[in-house]
């Protein structure tokens, strides 16, 4: 369905721009008309641990970083000759910013997705029983991973806030809706219904802002952004950032947007992408399934005839494991060596990392979980280390398959996966091992901005709807089972052994959280 707004002047050449805000870096990625990546600019920014279990980021760091490679990036496709036709916006969902309405400045640092500072508050609200009106809602769990608390705990500490935020003097928005605001120069505050799905202040169902979720969480709706479709010209991009007024037209939080870039547009699709954590997505049609084994129902994107609904199931640690090799550890110089060391072992060793740092996400949804490495000897070396960690990405996407099929009702026979750890042949073979089931992995492996250019370039008519962009998605090479049942079985035996032991570390502590 191709959605009803459209720029009338847009450039049928065909370039669109993609601005791909992760993490731990932006991104901007310029994909052609047959969806081939021309132009890739990167940089990484600066990541702020204040305190245990605390994550920050710079938010203006994040908009310079952002435009410095947007600006790259359109300059490489004019020294060709060519142009952009619109811009795309895909992000690191729930990140919460609050800036000031006048001056568009951050009245703090940008709380992250991985933080766990609310830990406390969401604990407190599922005693009190408020977990399943946020789930009949919201579709989500009472946890800190969401926006709300993180918006609340702003409002609620940073001196002058909450009455700056009742009387209208103050913004909040996910990253898209932070990228949105300074690109247009102040011009539109909105965001679209995949991130706004991820607040834990919007109602799936009804498709607004939640008046009850907001009275539970105490926030003011004059902060709020618009929600508007996930596929449409929301504005133009300040001439001054970005040469040519080009239109921006597409917006879908990371997940959703990779989802798409995989055309997961039917029901059964299931991705998994591997990128700073690991993010499985269901597509389950025109319907929200309630989880009941502790997976999200969200929004996967409304291209303008109503939403499409899917499961999720959330690793906060995935990639970012392997950045901790690097940084915490010290055992790797690049993340690219990690499967070289990992290689330079045949087996694990008896080894295993489970990657709780940020506590555990889906199915588990242990905020006081923490990082724990079992089964060490004197034989244990940098390689054993390196393969538990790639290991433990697959053992945790294999709890979250196994929680999405019994939600669903459906076998699944196949995943596709992409992300930068899809690189990974033996982590992929890996993968497969344990689950039992092929997986596809796409020629583009940047599928989150793909799946942004998709969004943005039907926003503008580029393409006439999704079965003109089908044609362009291509599989690079199919992982099949190869381990024998029984030794699957006694790795993972291992698995959900070291997995309990790092359950409810701070809780049985009684340490801060």
């Amino acid at each position: 369905m191709v959605p009803p707004t459209r720029n009338r002047e847009v450039d049928m050449s065909g370039n669109i721009l993609a601005l791909d805000q992760g993490t731990t870096s932006s991104r901007a990625i310029v994909f052609d008309r047959r969806g081939a990546i021309t132009v890739v600019r990167q940089r990484e920014f600066t990541q702020y641990f204040p305190k245990p279990g605390w994550v920050e980021h710079d938010a203006d760091e994040i908009w310079q970083t952002q435009i410095e490679v947007a600006r790259d990036a359109v300059a490489a496709v004019a020294d060709r000759g060519e142009t952009i036709a619109a811009v795309g916006i895909t992000n690191q969902r729930e990140t919460t910013v609050v800036w000031d309405r006048a001056t568009g400045e951050p009245i703090t640092r940008a709380i992250v997705w991985q933080d766990r500072r609310t830990s406390e508050l969401c604990d407190r609200l599922r005693r009190e029983g408020a977990e399943e009106e946020i789930r009949r809602r919201a579709g989500l769990v009472a946890d800190p991973y969401f926006s709300a608390t993180k918006l609340q705990w702003i409002l609620d500490n940073v001196p002058g806030a909450r009455p700056r935020a009742e009387n209208g003097e103050l913004m909040f928005g996910t990253v898209d809706s932070w990228l949105v605001y300074k690109l247009t120069d102040g011009q539109v505050h909105a965001t679209d219904p995949s991130n706004a799905s991820r607040t834990m202040l919007y109602n799936i169902h009804d498709g607004c802002w939640d008046g009850e979720l907001l009275r539970l969480f105490n926030i003011p709706d004059a902060v709020l952004p618009e929600v508007r479709t996930s596929s449409e010209v929301y504005g133009h991009v300040d001439p001054g950032l970005l040469t040519g007024g080009l239109p921006l037209a597409g917006i879908a939080g990371d997940q959703q947007a990779a989802l798409f870039g995989q055309l997961g547009t039917d029901p059964g699709v299931v991705k998994n992408t591997y990128g700073t954590g690991c993010f499985m997505v269901l597509n389950t049609g025109g319907e929200p399934v309630r989880s009941e084994n502790n997976l999200l129902s969200t929004v996967a994107w409304d291209l303008g005839s109503g939403p499409v609904y899917a499961l999720e199931g959330s690793v906060f640690i995935g990639g970012a494991v392997v950045q901790w090799l690097r940084d915490g550890l010290g055992i790797i110089e690049n993340s690219s060596d990690v499967e070289d060391l990992a290689g330079s072992v045949t087996d694990n060793g008896g080894i295993y990392l489970v990657p709780a740092f940020a506590g555990l996400g889906a199915p588990h949804w242990d905020p006081f979980a923490r990082g724990t490495i079992v089964g060490i000897t004197r034989g244990t070396n940098a390689g054993h280390i390196a393969r538990a960690a790639l290991e433990a990405i697959a053992y945790q996407s294999l709890d979250v398959l196994t929680a999405m099929e019994a939600d669903s009702g459906v076998p699944v026979t196949e995943l596709r996966v992409d992300g930068g750890a899809a690189a990974n042949d033996d982590l992929m073979q890996f993968q497969a091992d344990i689950l039992r089931l092929p997986l596809l992995r796409p020629k583009i492996l940047e599928t989150t901005a793909l799946g942004a250019a998709y969004l943005a370039g039907l926003g503008v008519g580029l393409w006439s709807g999704v079965d003109e962009i089908r044609a362009h998605w291509q599989a690079d090479r199919e992982f099949r089972p190869e381990m024998a049942t029984a030794d699957v079985d006694e790795l993972l035996i291992g698995w959900r052994r070291a997995l309990e032991r790092s359950k409810g570390w701070l809780r049985d502590t009684d340490s801060e959280v």
